[in-house]
């Protein structure tokens, strides 16, 4: 089954992309009059004839329309910091997209060792995964966002907020040791607070993990601590498990 994607569809046509039209049309040899499925990356599924068989913009005429393609019952959203093997974190979004998930946001802390991300390239690789997993949804994926900026933006998320902090040592401002929860009962609390639906937001750190200022700000804007094992984990790791756990869930 090929699926395209195209950000250009309207008016019952739909047009693709240079890089799409080629492989299209130069290596997948469709010409006029074949029936071609695209993605617009909104959930839909488009069934189209080709119109135009141009390799640098293909044109195509929507005959039917299919809602809820390769979508997921639930909202999750990973903001993360990416290792400095930045391959890492490329694989993480692959597989991420393939099982399914709404937003990525790189993630800029106090301890992180990579301090750049390239955007255009995160996308290309989700839209591959996409492609390859038959997803209707592409995950949006923000550029690189720092700790203190997540936490303001995140005040108005619909849903559970989770930081995965490994240092055990975490207190609330009277004093009060703060329990971190397992994983198990995150996905529990995963459901959205006007009952929309299971939605998670989860902090996973860099190497080092999360400084203690920022895993008690955290805690103070309402991000609830989780334990994801006994394990020590890599980033890409913990950040698969979470995406794993709410999959299966």
């Amino acid at each position: 089954m090929e699926i395209f994607y195209s950000k250009d569809i309207k008016g019952g046509r739909a047009e693709l992309s240079p890089e799409e039209s080629s492989h299209c049309v130069r290596v997948l040899r469709h010409r006029e009059g074949d029936e071609i499925l695209v993605a617009g990356g909104d959930g839909n599924l488009y069934r189209c004839l080709m119109e135009k068989a141009d390799p640098s913009r293909a044109v195509l005429s929507v005959v039917s329309v299919e809602g809820g393609f390769g979508g997921h019952d639930y909202y999750l959203h990973m903001a993360v910091a990416p290792p400095k093997n930045i391959d890492r974190f490329e694989w993480f979004m692959e597989k991420a997209t393939e099982l399914g998930i709404d937003r990525i946001t790189p993630l800029l802390c106090a301890r992180s060792e990579r301090r750049s991300f390239n955007r255009e390239r995160g996308e290309r690789i989700i839209l591959s995964a996409a492609k390859q997993s038959l997803k209707g949804y592409l995950p949006e994926l923000d550029p690189l966002v720092p700790f203190t900026d997540l936490l303001s933006s995140s005040e108005s998320f619909d849903g559970a907020r989770f930081i995965a902090y490994c240092d055990r040592e975490l207190y609330s401002e009277d004093g009060t040791p703060v329990r971190r929860i397992p994983l198990s009962e995150a996905l529990m609390l995963s459901s959205g607070r006007t009952g929309s639906g299971r939605r998670a937001l989860f902090l996973i750190g860099p190497e080092g993990d999360f400084s203690r200022e920022e895993a008690a700000a955290a805690y103070k804007a309402g991000f609830i601590p989780v334990s994801l094992g006994n394990s020590r984990l890599r980033i890409e790791t913990a950040a698969m498990l979470c995406v794993s756990a709410m999959y299966l869930y």
